[in-house]
This record gives structure tokens, C-alpha cells and sequence, in this order.
């Protein structure tokens, strides 16, 4: 059962969504048609990677040590791989979409690849963006590296899924460089009010 705090916190964060919705032009309820899990924002991150530019990558502790597992497994067969995104808070996710808005993309077109604040799994801190040096940046064409191909066969072996493969049912466009870890619901959905 859920505390009353919790349900207090949750009816919040519904709020907060409407009201960003709303400042991006982005219909209501839009994302809960399209079967998008209510993403929270992680409470604990820890530090998984720094990129060559100084950025920090912070995930939750498990998916932080799954990730670092995966990428020594990776090396070890030759695959290097980077993270170019992982936790994205709320407000970062709303100064996302602000910024293709000003390049003139329709909210429409935005939404069919960024996620709405508070539907992005970015917030959970277990979502990882992945590119490789075969194919810097996130582009379809990821599909075609070997790297992608090793995710394909051993990422499973460490808590990680496709998010958005080719159709999914989100309604996304297809996204090969973007895992979740522990694809299981709770874990989109942990109360931490």
C-alpha cells in the first residue's frame, strides 16, 4: 500500500508533467495513450562515467555497476563503447525539448523522439545512450557497428535492454544506441516521495 506521502508526491509530480506540458505545447495525456510508464526521477546516482570533454554520465548505483561490467566485457572482445547520455532530470528533459523548439521543430516530430518530462527513462537514472568510436553520436546507422551487434547478443547478460527497437510500440523512432536496465515496471515506478 502507498503511503500517504507518497500518493501527496505523486499527485505533484502529475501536476508538475500537466503544467510542462502545457509550457511546451505538448497534449495532454498525449504520452499515457501511447502506453508511456510514469519515469521518476532516480534519487541516488553515483558517477559511471566522465566523457573526454569532462561531462559526468550518473546512473543508480546497480545500473551504474552493471554498466561498467558491461563495458569491461566489451573491451575485452575488442568493443569499445561510451555513454554520451544517462540521468536526465526533469527540468534538463524540458530544456531538451525547449531547444529542438527553437531549431523549429514541430512538437509533434520532437515527441516522436524525446520523450515528454517525466516519460523519459533518462529520469530514472538506468537509461544509457551508447555510441562507439566506429560511429561517434546517435545515429541509426549504430545498428551496423560491431558494437551494436555485441549489445544485441550480451547486453541481456547485464540487466539491459532496446528500448525502442524498430516499431515499438511507444511510437518512438528507432533508437539501437538507447538500453534501459531492469525492464521490469517498478523499476519506472519506485515511489521515493
Amino acid at each position: 500500500m502507498m503511503l500517504i506521502e507518497e500518493e501527496e508526491g505523486l499527485a505533484a509530480y502529475r501536476r508538475r508533467i500537466a503544467d510542462a506540458q502545457h509550457l511546451l505545447g505538448i497534449e495532454t495525456r498525449a504520452h499515457e495513450r501511447r502506453g508511456l510508464p510514469l519515469c521518476l526521477e532516480a534519487r541516488e546516482l553515483q558517477l559511471a562515467q566522465r566523457d573526454a570533454d569532462g561531462r559526468e554520465h550518473r546512473l543508480v548505483p546497480a545500473a551504474g555497476a552493471a554498466w561498467q561490467r558491461m563495458r569491461a566485457a566489451a573491451a575485452d572482445a575488442g568493443i569499445r563503447l561510451h555513454l554520451v547520455s544517462a540521468f536526465r532530470s526533469f527540468d534538463y528533459q524540458i530544456e531538451l525539448i525547449r531547444r529542438e523548439l527553437a531549431q523549429g521543430l514541430a512538437i509533434a516530430e520532437i515527441c516522436q523522439s524525446s520523450a515528454c518530462p517525466g516519460y523519459s527513462e533518462h529520469h530514472t537514472g538506468r537509461a544509457i545512450d551508447i555510441d562507439t568510436p566506429d560511429l561517434p553520436g546517435l545515429s541509426e546507422r549504430f545498428e551496423d557497428t560491431a558494437a551494436f551487434a555485441w549489445l544485441q547478443a550480451h547486453a541481456g547478460a547485464f540487466g539491459f535492454t532496446l528500448s525502442y527497437p524498430r516499431g515499438n510500440a511507444a511510437g518512438y523512432v528507432y533508437e539501437p544506441w538507447h538500453w534501459l536496465y531492469g525492464r521490469d515496471g517498478a523499476v519506472l515506478h519506485e515511489p521515493h516521495f
